[in-house]
């Protein structure tokens, strides 16, 4: 039980600060990672131990090659390797599939609420109508739209600790 109050409090506070700055800090991260491996080798020892780190590696293998395409920030890796090591590797898992399908909605509405969208999509749809092919996406403005991916991590590890195991329908 511990182990979700400290992931609740951790991931309340680096949502504020991805939000706020598109930052999540080592400073919040470390000693969050150091507490759960201390509380899993006191409370389970060598194998409480075992499974927090390999919990961390797991979570940290999960973002690691979107992070080295470009596609991830180093806090958001960060986070959801410290993610498994407070929880471990199933948990990891599941909330990481979740965290795919927040980020995926979130995207979805960044790029409808990007600028021009809609007249662009017009635009689109009345070229068509006249056998025109026309890029709905706008080269310049491709990439520019980002989001605070922390916010996604943080939905898919809550929506784990409280309906574990549960696919959404």
């Amino acid at each position: 039980m511990w182990s979700n109050y400290l992931l609740i409090i951790l991931l309340i506070i680096c949502v504020i600060t991805d939000l706020k700055e598109r930052k999540i800090y080592n400073v919040v991260l470390f000693p969050s990672l150091l507490l759960a491996w201390i509380i899993h080798a006191a409370t389970g020892g060598l194998s409480g131990l075992t499974t927090a780190l390999l919990g961390t590696v797991v979570g940290l293998g999960i973002l690691f090659i979107p992070y080295l395409l470009g596609g991830m920030g180093a806090g958001d890796v960060k986070l959801l390797a410290v993610i498994g090591g407070i929880k471990g590797i199933g948990f990891v898992l599941w909330a990481s599939l979740y965290m795919a399908l927040a980020g995926g909605i979130i995207a979805i509405f960044v790029l409808l609420l990007r600028k021009g969208f809609l007249k662009r999509t017009l635009y689109y749809i009345h070229s068509l109508k006249h056998g025109l092919h026309v890029s709905l996406i706008d080269s310049k403005e491709t990439g520019k739209s980002t989001f605070p991916y922390g916010v996604a991590i943080a939905a898919g590890a809550l929506y784990q600790i409280f309906f574990p195991g549960v696919l959404p329908l």
